[in-house]
């Protein structure tokens, strides 16, 4: 018998996946992408993506407001649309509620969820509410739009594209690390105030994420359509080396062209941690990481918040990074592995797929 935390999250995937074929002939995409594919009409296909969250699991109420949970848990979804380079457009939200939770607090979450909707214009069409003997479940799918031509997948990429990220990658794995830090220090201190100044990106950053649709209209607006395209969700290593698989390519990264902000690195020397591990497996980020002809390079230099980082290459070559002394180091998935035991999640995890 096999350990299923042998396996991990997309091991697992795989495996109970494997040798599934659509029978619709509207199932363009299934099991693989950041969201599956559905066509029904010949304008738009049709995209959908769900995430599951626990509670302990994958997030921990002593310092996670209800309200900022609400809308991380509609966001990351969000992400995974544009991630397709679609739109979103509706949300079915299923929640699993103990007995220790109020109807105000479940209004709570429900404020989070509705301020996200407004503000990204999605629409909350539907759900479920059962009892939970866990604590507190969220499930919301997310339903979303785009012309088939405009769609991107993992599967894309060729050699000699240039690797694209947007934003600043291991800000909120910091800010995880702050807030268990401080929740610690607490520990039997009823008048405990955290020490959170002049670190409240980090923060903001780990509570209330934001999906990077900005990103996607200016590409769209600069005339560039991704060859390969992937919100990065489970670390920056981990989602490079899913495109290269499914790609069939290699790549290398530029560890001096890794963007990282300036209270990621105070952080990371605060706790002796390494900061670019950290960049590269920490998770949670939700920015997006792209790959775009060699072509585009004087186009995407123009577009605010994006950043070149490496290169596609001939899979042979394998997935590496080159550090600033030139030295080329294999990349490696470090990052969470939601179905491993806890004790073995001593490094790095990232709570919110």
């Amino acid at each position: 018998m096999s350990e299923i935390s042998s396996l991990g999250e997309f091991g697992l995937i795989d495996r109970l996946t494997d040798g599934l074929k659509p029978v619709n002939d509207s199932t363009l995409r299934a099991v693989g992408d950041d969201a599956a594919v559905m066509h029904y009409h010949d304008d738009e296909d049709t995209l959908v993506t769900t995430d599951l969250l626990l509670e302990n699991v994958h997030f921990d109420l002593t310092y996670v407001p209800l309200k900022h949970l609400g809308y991380k848990s509609a966001v990351v979804n969000f992400s995974d649309i544009y991630a397709m380079n679609g739109t979103p457009r509706q949300i079915t939200v299923s929640l699993g509620v103990s007995s220790r939770f109020t109807v105000e607090h479940i209004e709570q979450l429900y404020s989070g969820i509705r301020l996200a909707c407004e503000l990204y214009g999605v629409d909350i069409v539907g759900g479920d509410t059962s009892a939970s003997h866990q604590g507190l479940v969220i499930s919301i799918t997310c339903l979303g739009t785009a012309p088939r031509d405009k769609i991107v997948y993992r599967d894309g990429a060729r050699p000699t594209d240039l690797i694209c990220v947007s934003g600043d990658l291991g800000a909120a794995y910091m800010g995880l690390q702050l807030l268990e830090r401080e929740k610690v220090a607490s520990a039997g201190q009823p008048d405990f105030e955290p020490q959170f100044a002049g670190k409240e990106y980090l923060i903001e950053r780990q509570l209330k994420p934001e999906a990077r649709r900005d990103i996607i209209a200016a590409l769209a607006a600069a005339g560039i359509k991704p060859t390969a395209m992937m919100d990065v969700s489970d670390g920056l290593s981990s989602e490079l080396m899913h495109i290269c698989k499914q790609s069939k390519t290699g790549c290398r990264v530029y560890e001096d062209r890794i963007p990282i902000d300036y209270q990621t690195a105070v952080m990371a020397e605060e706790l002796n941690m390494n900061l670019v591990t950290a960049a590269l497996n920490g998770g949670e980020d939700y920015e997006l990481l792209f790959t775009v002809p060699l072509s585009a390079h004087e186009e995407i230099k123009k577009i605010e918040g994006v950043k070149v980082i490496g290169y596609v290459t001939e899979p042979d070559l394998g997935c590496a990074m080159i550090t600033r002394d030139g030295t080329e180091i294999p990349l490696r998935a470090q990052g969470w592995n939601p179905l491993a035991e806890p004790d073995t999640e001593k490094d790095l995890h990232s709570p919110i797929k």
